[in-house]
C-alpha cells in the first residue's frame, strides 16, 4: 500500500533526524526508519478510523433530536441515507479494521469533539443535503459523498491536524499521502465485496520493499563523507554549508540509487528526488538538484560506477 516515494521520504526524514542527533549507530536510525513506517500506517488506520467516528457522530444526532424535550416531525423522522450508508458501515463492522485499531490502539477517546465538529459542518453543507434528497443514490454516489467528506471536510480541518502533530512530528508531511490512499481505497471498494477488498489492505511493508528501505538509508550513511566529497565537486560555486542539509541528503540517496540499485532507471531516480525537493526543502531545490544530479550522472556514467539491468533500464 505504501508507495516507493513515500518510502524515500521516510528515509529522507529518518536521515535528517540521524545526522543532527549524532548516533552513529545505524542499527539503531533503522529501528527508527521501520518505526517511522509502521507509524504512517497508524496514521491511515486513524484517518479510516475517523470516518466510522464520523458515522457514530451522525448516528448521535438522530438521536439527539429524537430526544429533544419537543421534537419536531424531522426529528422523529429522519433522512437515515448517510448512517445507511453501505461503505461506512461496511469499514465501521470490519473484523480486520476492528483487530487493526484494537491492535494498534487506536482511539478517539478524548477527541470526540473532532468527528463532531466535522459532521456539523459537513451536515450543513449543499453536498450533503444533494446526497439526502436524491430520489435513490447509486453506489458510486455512496462513494463519491464519502470523497467529497474527506476532500472538503477533514482534509483541512485545523483540529485535526494539531491532533496529529501532537502524535508524530512526522504526520503532517504525511496527512496528503495517506488521504489519497484512503480516497483510492474507498473507490476500490466493489459493491457487493466490499469486506473482501478491506481485507485485501496492506498494513505492512512487503520484504523487498523493506530491504530497499533499509539498504537506502543505509548505505547513504556508509558513504556520506565520499559523496559531500563527490557533490562539492558539482557545486564549485557553493559552499557545503551554503546548500540546503536537505538538498544534500537528497543528492547523497539519489547517487546511491544510481550505483547500487541497478533495477531502477535512472531517470526514476531523478524525477522522484526533484519532486521530493520540491515539496520538502526550498523552492529551488528542485532545479539546484536537477542540475547538479545531471552532472553526477554524467560523471558516474563515464566512470562505470552506474550499471543499470534490464530492458529499458540502460
Amino acid at each position: 500500500m505504501i508507495s516507493r516515494r513515500q518510502l524515500r521520504i521516510k528515509v529522507m526524514q529518518t536521515l535528517f533526524a540521524f545526522f543532527n542527533s549524532g548516533i552513529d549507530s545505524i542499527q539503531a536510525g533503522e529501528k527508527e526508519l521501520m518505526l517511522n513506517i509502521e507509524r504512517f500506517f497508524e496514521l491511515f488506520l486513524y484517518q479510516t478510523s475517523l470516518l466510522t467516528e464520523i458515522l457514530h457522530a451522525a448516528n448521535n444526532h438522530i438521536e439527539d433530536c429524537r430526544n429533544k424535550h419537543l421534537p419536531g416531525y424531522d426529528d422523529l423522522n429522519p433522512n437515515l441515507r448517510f448512517v445507511q450508508n453501505p461503505i461506512l458501515n461496511a469499514l465501521a463492522e470490519n473484523p480486520m479494521l476492528l483487530k487493526q485499531f484494537e491492535t494498534r490502539k487506536i482511539s478517539w477517546v478524548g477527541e470526540f469533539d473532532i468527528p463532531r465538529k466535522i459532521f456539523t459542518n459537513f451536515r450543513n453543507s449543499s453536498d450533503y443535503i444533494t446526497y439526502l434528497n436524491a430520489e435513490t443514490p447509486s453506489y458510486e454516489q455512496e462513494q463519491q459523498i464519502i470523497i467529497k467528506l474527506i476532500r472538503k471536510f477533514i482534509l483541512d480541518f485545523v483540529p485535526l491536524d494539531t491532533f496529529y502533530e501532537e502524535k508524530s512530528i512526522f504526520w503532517l508531511d504525511d496527512i496528503d499521502m495517506a488521504n489519497l490512499i484512503l480516497i483510492n481505497t474507498i473507490r476500490a471498494l466493489e459493491e457487493g465485496k466490499i469486506d473482501k477488498k478491506v481485507n485485501e489492505i496492506e498494513f505492512y511493508v512487503n520484504d523487498e520493499d523493506r530491504l530497499f528501505a533499509k539498504e537506502l538509508f543505509a548505505k547513504t550513511i556508509i558513504h556520506s563523507d565520499k559523496f559531500a566529497t563527490l557533490i562539492s565537486e558539482h557545486t564549485l560555486n557553493w559552499e557545503l554549508e551554503r546548500i540546503a542539509f536537505l538538498d544534500i541528503i537528497l543528492m547523497k540517496m539519489a547517487i546511491i540509487e544510481f550505483t547500487s540499485f541497478p533495477s531502477i532507471p535512472i531517470k526514476v531516480t531523478l524525477n522522484e528526488y526533484i519532486e521530493i525537493a520540491k515539496e520538502y526543502s526550498t523552492p529551488k531545490s528542485g532545479l539546484f538538484i536537477n542540475g547538479v544530479l545531471d552532472n553526477l550522472i554524467v560523471q558516474l556514467k563515464e566512470s562505470k560506477k552506474i550499471r543499470k539491468t534490464g530492458r529499458g533500464l540502460r
